[in-house]
């Protein structure tokens, strides 16, 4: 007999499904923190707070990489349970493909340069003017 409470039936969604979905108070949370991290962001930059422009530099793409994440959990919802893991697994590929192109690019522009020939007199000449 099939009864809809039969096991092997698909199971209705519970509220535990539904609940990083997303809320008015989540998605202000997202917008408040993002906000924040935008102006300490700017305020490091334009106040010249840092007197090393590595150390400046450094703690901005740090600010960066933690304002992707605030987007990845308050406005795209990626977390370890949506889709079964699978949003995140895809993620984690995406991360450690562009690392890789990102490295090996550099890397080749990098020996490039250092095994490039050196110019002709002829052209340092017109190189310089």
């Amino acid at each position: 007999m099939n009864h809809p409470s039969a096991a092997g039936h698909a199971q209705v969604p519970g509220p535990d499904l539904h609940e990083h979905q997303g809320s008015l108070r989540g998605y202000l949370t997202g917008f408040l923190l993002a906000a924040i991290l935008t102006v300490i962001a700017f305020w490091l930059v334009m106040g010249h707070v840092f007197a090393s422009r590595e150390l400046t530099i450094f703690t901005v793409l740090a600010l960066a990489a933690v304002q992707i994440v605030v987007h990845m959990v308050y406005f795209l919802h990626l977390d370890t349970r949506s889709e079964d893991g699978w949003n995140m697994l895809a993620l984690i590929f995406t991360v450690v493909l562009v690392g890789i192109v990102l490295g090996a690019s550099i890397w080749v522009m990098y020996n490039e340069n250092a095994n490039m020939m050196p110019m002709s007199p002829q052209y340092q000449q017109h190189a310089g003017s």
